[in-house]
């Protein structure tokens, strides 16, 4: 499975070579939606590890590992780091299996008790980590128009194939600033920024295991629920997430203001730094596949829209937003995904 890939034989050296693992077999273990591979490796003795491959010419290793190091500092299970080389772009790690909370959702698996455990995990994140959020760079005004422009662009103009003028665009900056503004009111804490069920592991003890950490900020309260209980892969009835969203406020209650003064501000926050999340998903599954070629992710997006049109309807300040995406994106959005969903190429 691994072929000639030149990258794959200098893994191999540096295992067997620099390292001193007994390598008997290495195998693929998954990919993600950057650069990044991993691949499992099989020890003499029966014990395994992963190695992430992070291509020093397109990814760096040292936020992962700072990342790693923080979270580790919040008595969350993030893998262990047994060996690094970051001028080749290259981590051994502790193996924490290959068992998704998303596999084992949509096999039936009780909810309740999948998301106990992360949002346990979660409050610990956000009550002790935050010292450690002062170290990551700020989740600013700049990276959230960042991330919402690539809805028009890549959402929008390349898979729906609309033409936007000045009209459009209006509506659009009129939204986003909103959006902006109500991201930067809410109480900063780390933010993992994509806490969700493809990046959460089942693990018998100290569960979950979490990675694909290592593009976190300190931002937003509200961001990494939301990204936890309005998954882009799997949905639940908004009665149900708001019961969830109920009961871990009442656990951050006297967590210095991350609560907010009632639950209606908290419910807001959650929806709103949803709504800029889900805006900014649009235009990344998008660019996934007319750029990167990756088509996996074209079947999440009427959910991730569906949110979007969700959040809208409940705040009347976004009622022209709401309007904008009945009036110019729904009509041509059921058409654009079934053609990109049979197409060959992008």
């Amino acid at each position: 499975m691994t072929g000639n890939d030149a990258r794959v034989q200098q893994i191999r050296d540096w295992l067997t070579r620099e390292l001193g693992f007994s390598l008997v077999r290495l195998e693929p273990a998954s990919a993600d939606a950057s650069f990044r591979r991993y691949f499992r490796a099989w020890a003499a003795d029966g014990t395994t590890r992963v190695v992430m491959d992070a291509p020093p010419d397109k990814e760096h290793i040292g936020p992962f590992l700072q990342v790693a190091a923080l979270l580790a500092g919040c008595k969350v299970h993030v893998p262990q780091v047994h060996a690094a080389d970051s001028a080749r772009g290259m981590v051994l790690l502790e193996d924490l299996g290959s068992e998704l909370y998303l596999t084992r959702l949509r096999a039936g698996a009780d909810p309740d008790v999948l998301y106990a455990d992360a949002l346990q995990a979660l409050l610990r994140i956000q009550l002790h980590g935050r010292e450690a959020a002062r170290m990551l760079p700020p989740y600013d005004r700049a990276a959230l128009e960042r991330e919402m422009a690539l809805m028009p662009e890549w959402f929008c103009a390349r898979h729906l194939q609309l033409v936007l003028d000045d009209a459009d665009r209006g509506v659009l900056a009129e939204s986003f600033e909103l959006l902006t503004l109500e991201a930067l009111a809410q109480p900063l804490v780390f933010v993992h920024r994509d806490y969700h069920s493809r990046n959460l592991m089942l693990l018998p003890s100290a569960n979950p295991g979490i990675i694909d950490f290592q593009d976190a900020l300190a931002g937003p309260v509200g961001y990494d629920l939301v990204s936890l209980l309005k998954d882009c892969y799997i949905d639940w009835p908004r009665a149900r997430v708001e019961s969830w969203v109920s009961a871990y406020r009442a656990q951050l209650m006297g967590g210095d203001g991350l609560a907010g003064a009632s639950e209606q501000e908290f419910l807001r926050w959650f929806d709103l730094i949803g709504l800029q999340r889900h805006i900014k998903v649009l235009g990344i599954f998008a660019r996934l596949w007319y750029r990167d070629g990756k088509h996996g992710y074209l079947a999440d997006l009427p959910r991730t829209f569906g949110y979007v049109q969700d959040a809208v309807r409940r705040y009347p300040e976004l009622r022209r937003f709401g309007d904008w995406l009945q009036r110019r994106v729904l009509p041509a959005f059921a058409a654009a995904n079934a053609r990109a969903l049979v197409a060959g190429v992008p």
